[in-house]
């Protein structure tokens, strides 16, 4: 099993940055993929960001490119999501999710999830 755990939701004005982390535990030893999703009001889920767990490979939804950065602190087994120049349309429930293979922009590849934080960006 693997836990995730997500921090650093909140409240920004369009234009500014947030920083989301997501803790893993547990089995980390298997994960392959760790990745960022997204859900908006009345929307579905959507691919955000992802990071081969080693860091070798990124990988980012084209609405996100050059404003979000994804990257893995090894020391702390936790992913972090670095999200500039935020726009009202990026608000939604983040969510990580670990998969030990698949495809990483699949919601379906990916058996752990984390609860969710709120990013809610203000025009």
């Amino acid at each position: 099993q693997v836990q995730l755990v997500e921090s650093g939701g909140g409240l920004v004005q369009a234009g500014g940055s947030l920083r989301l982390s997501c803790a893993a535990s547990g089995r980390t030893f298997t994960i392959f993929y760790m990745t960022w999703f997204r859900q908006a009001p009345g929307k579905e889920r959507e691919f955000v960001a992802g990071i081969r767990w080693n860091g070798a490979s990124t990988y980012y939804a084209d609405s996100v490119t050059g404003r979000f950065t994804i990257s893995r602190d090894n020391a702390e087994n936790t992913v972090n999501l670095q999200m500039n120049s935020l726009k009202p349309e990026d608000t939604a429930v983040y969510s990580c999710a670990a998969t030990s293979g698949g495809s990483v922009r699949y919601q379906g590849s990916y058996g752990y999830w984390g609860q969710g934080t709120q990013v809610t960006v203000s025009s």
